[in-house]
């Protein structure tokens, strides 16, 4: 399993519609097959950044699931609110592993 972690740089102005963005996304992400954690706006500090994170598989299964989520009725309405409205400034994406949870195997020293 890894994780995804979307960092936006959002416009300060219009939080509202990322707001609808993420609420989009938490009905579309889970039925293409990632198991969504949650969108995350601003709220104190910075007013310009946000996060998307959710658990997939593995980097082959996210392929799948990028494919499916564009086919989307949804998922494609999705990214053309975001492209007409011009919320997002700028997205970055990491896949990490989580490495310290009680589960994890342990690394002999």
């Amino acid at each position: 399993m890894i994780t995804c972690f979307i960092r936006y740089e959002i416009d300060p102005f219009a939080q509202d519609d990322f707001t609808t963005y993420a609420r989009n996304w938490g009905q579309a992400i889970p039925r293409n097959g990632a198991d969504l954690i949650g969108y995350f706006a601003p709220h104190e500090g910075s007013s310009t950044t946000a996060y998307g994170v959710y658990n997939i598989e593995s980097l082959a299964a996210y392929e799948t699931y990028r494919a499916s989520l564009k086919a989307d009725p949804l998922g494609a309405e999705n990214y053309r609110f975001a492209r007409e409205k011009r919320f997002i400034l700028k997205e970055d994406r990491i896949f990490l592993k989580n490495v310290s949870a009680p589960h994890a195997q342990t690394v002999s020293l």
